[in-house]
């Protein structure tokens, strides 16, 4: 085996340079040529390959995004597509292939890896990849995420107003949960619990009651009826829950940034750990992180399974809110 080719698949987060440049550099330590693919599976569709050394990836290490871009593939569906994919690897001699992604790209892998010797790295900030206790970016997220909690409390006390954060997590709301805990939420709104509008607005009105000066409810994206939904709801009911609202969506700026420590450490681990699988022909897999030690997940599994959400951390949120509603969930 002479040639490894790696690529960063699906949405972006804070954490695939350093794990591009793990994998490059642990190659190269190796004896191994290194190929990186630009734009993801799309760049193995269209034979988009760039020879890379150890001068191709240094000072990445604290960049957010990843330099060789990415892209979702709808094109890497449909066999006819992976199979061109197929005959660009088998044409520029590539040996085995390197694939940083969230749960749609890692399914795309194991799929692939039934042709192709293949080895996956989980980067999602969603942290909903089964398998792994952390995927690469979720802390930096959730620490943007915090920070910008931080500053909204801040205004929100000075004026007496509620503010709807809405963080990204259309099935998993690990963003909100975690972040809502860590921020100190008054209310957290996740798609795994239901919780009715009414409710909220309950909450709202108790808090005023006991005097709070400010109200924070951080939404998941895939809470239903929506963030746009319960600000009109609430601000149907002014005279109600008293505070004036605002809501606050922070978008991509959850996806960008310098990735923390912890990113870097752990992009480092699982980028050099996917070479030492490629050495061990440990092909099908991805490296997960599991009680702070890195192992094997096989790429079905990661496929078929779907990692549940710690609701433990639901429940210590509700005592911490201290305005639980009589009979409401609070654990």
């Amino acid at each position: 085996m002479k040639r490894i080719a790696v690529l960063s698949s699906g949405g972006d987060c804070p954490g695939l340079n350093p794990a591009i440049r793990a994998v490059v550099r642990s190659a190269i330590s190796y004896g191994f040529e290194v190929w990186g693919v630009r734009r993801g599976y799309e760049g193995l569709i269209n034979d988009d390959f760039e020879e890379l050394d150890a001068r191709s990836v240094g000072g990445i290490i604290g960049h957010g995004g990843t330099f060789l871009m990415t892209a979702r593939s709808k094109r890497f569906l449909e066999e006819h597509y992976r199979t061109e994919a197929l005959r660009n690897l088998h044409r520029r001699g590539i040996d085995a292939l390197v694939v940083i992604g969230g749960n749609g790209s890692l399914t795309g892998a194991a799929v692939f890896s039934k042709k192709f010797p293949l080895v996956g790295i989980p980067g999602s900030i969603d942290n909903d990849v089964y398998g792994t206790d952390m995927a690469i970016g979720v802390d930096t997220a959730l620490n943007t995420v915090l920070d910008a909690i931080d500053k909204i409390r801040d205004t929100a006390s000075s004026h007496q107003r509620a503010f709807l954060v809405e963080t990204m997590g259309r099935e998993s709301g690990y963003l909100a949960l975690a972040s809502g805990l860590g921020g100190g939420a008054e209310a957290i709104l996740i798609p795994e619990k239901e919780m009715s509008m009414e409710e909220v607005a309950d909450l709202m009105h108790m808090a005023y009651e006991e005097g709070k000066s400010h109200f924070l409810a951080v939404v998941a994206e895939g809470w239903k009826p929506g963030t746009a939904a319960l600000a009109n709801y609430l601000r149907e009911r002014q005279n109600y829950v008293e505070f004036k609202i605002r809501v606050t969506v922070l978008g991509h700026v959850q996806r960008g940034g310098v990735p923390s420590a912890f990113d870097r450490l752990l992009a480092t681990r699982m980028g050099a750990r996917a070479v030492e699988f490629v050495r061990e022909g440990k092909f099908g897999q991805m490296v997960g992180l599991q009680g702070g030690k890195l192992v094997a997940v096989p790429l079905e599994k990661v496929a078929s399974e779907r990692k549940k959400l710690n609701l433990e951390y639901y429940y210590i949120a509700r005592r911490m809110e201290q305005y639980c509603l009589s009979g409401a969930e609070c654990g």
